[in-house]
């Protein structure tokens, strides 16, 4: 009797966004953690230029910290590229991601049952990738096309969340044709009398607090929104909220079950940082979550329905992380929703499982379980 063969899954990571680092970090810590007994892993870098390449995959090396951030750069293997293959209309099987490069790499080590696209951010996060693969037939852990470009623009993302009726907060859109004159001064002054201050300045479709600037008062708005163009040009305008920041991380339902919700926690920020932003998230070494977050136990039970129905209100898959405010009020407001959250060691989402009982690993398992469950091509 033939052994059977290993469930064979590329990891891929990096990518042409502002949030390479992150996503490498991301994989070094699912590289180090899933399981090599039941997976034939497959570490697949995309390079800062677009080029897809084969990595050796050290987490060690894909750690944040330190004077220099991690890059795919770094871990490339030469003159070793990657590109799906596409299957052709109506033909079966044929999935796969060919490997080119030297003679001496095994045949098919490229064909893979399951991606996990651990990519944030554009070109990743944003729908563009997942449309890729299911051009080419080739099954990936997370949201599909379409919950996952909603869930990279916050905008629309709201949208969506107060078409569900979930609570969320004031909030001002600034497009591109809104930043010429005379219109930038109606859209200032409509931010000044609508939200009041201080505000918090962000790219439409970005992540990890790049481009993201607190505003105190309307003499540093312009030089904000001008921070936040250089990431995007449509960019959202939020309301400070009166209250602490609590993510709570949920998983897709098993076997077609309801979406699951883990304890919540409450982000605990550097004290030597005034806000959350990307050092504070990732490099503060006094950074850290209160799990389960220290509110009242009805609060708790509401974050988690609501993480819940706001994964469904976009229609997600997989996995998400969602971000709320409890408010000094007692309220609790949905904030917004990342359909690939961060898994480096400093991220909530990896840490709020452990916290409900499912370690890394079996973390990993259930993610990639999800997604061998679903059929290749659109979802």
């Amino acid at each position: 009797m033939s052994e059977q063969r290993k469930t064979r899954v590329a990891v891929v990571f990096g990518g042409r966004s502002a949030e390479h680092a992150v996503s490498c970090a991301s994989a070094g810590l699912v590289l180090g953690a899933i399981d090599r007994d039941r997976y034939d892993v497959l570490p697949i870098g995309i390079a800062r230029d677009g080029r897809w390449v084969l990595t050796s995959g050290d987490p060690a090396r894909l750690a944040l910290g330190g004077s220099a951030l991690p890059s795919v750069e770094d871990v490339a293997e030469p003159g070793v590229s990657i590109a799906p293959r596409f299957t052709p209309a109506g033909g079966p099987g044929g999935e796969a991601l060919v490997v080119t490069g030297p003679a001496s790499l095994p045949p098919g080590l490229g064909e893979v049952d399951v991606v996990l696209p651990l990519l944030h951010g554009t070109f990743g996060e944003d729908g563009t990738i997942q449309g890729l693969l299911e051009m080419a037939g080739i099954r990936y852990a997370g949201a599909g096309v379409l919950a996952s470009a909603v869930g990279m623009d916050k905008e629309y993302m709201k949208l969506l969340f107060a078409a569900r009726g979930l609570p969320i907060g004031p909030y001002v859109v600034v497009r591109d044709p809104d930043w010429t004159s005379p219109a930038r001064k109606r859209v200032l002054d409509e931010i000044t009398e609508t939200l009041g201050y201080p505000v918090f300045v962000k790219p439409a479709r970005g992540g990890s607090s790049i481009g993201t600037s607190r505003v105190e008062s309307p003499e540093e708005l312009e030089d904000a929104v001008e921070n936040a163009r250089q990431h995007d040009r449509k960019v959202l305008v939020e309301a400070a909220i009166d209250g602490v920041e609590v993510e709570c991380a949920v998983l897709e339902g098993l076997d077609g079950g309801p979406a699951e919700a883990s304890l919540p926690g409450q982000v605990i920020v550097d004290p030597h940082s005034t806000w959350y932003d990307f050092e504070a998230k990732y490099l503060g070494e006094e950074t850290g979550m209160q799990i389960p977050a220290p509110i009242p136990p009805e609060a708790i039970t509401l974050v988690r329905q609501l993480s819940c129905a706001a994964f469904d209100a976009i229609s997600c898959e997989g996995l998400a992380r969602v971000d709320c405010f409890y408010a000094s009020d007692g309220t609790v407001l949905v904030n917004e929703i990342n359909t690939m959250p961060g898994m480096t060691p400093a991220s909530g989402f990896p840490k709020m499982w452990v916290a409900t009982g499912l370690p890394l690993p079996r973390l990993i398992d259930r993610i990639i379980a999800t997604a061998l469950a679903k059929q290749g091509g659109p979802r």
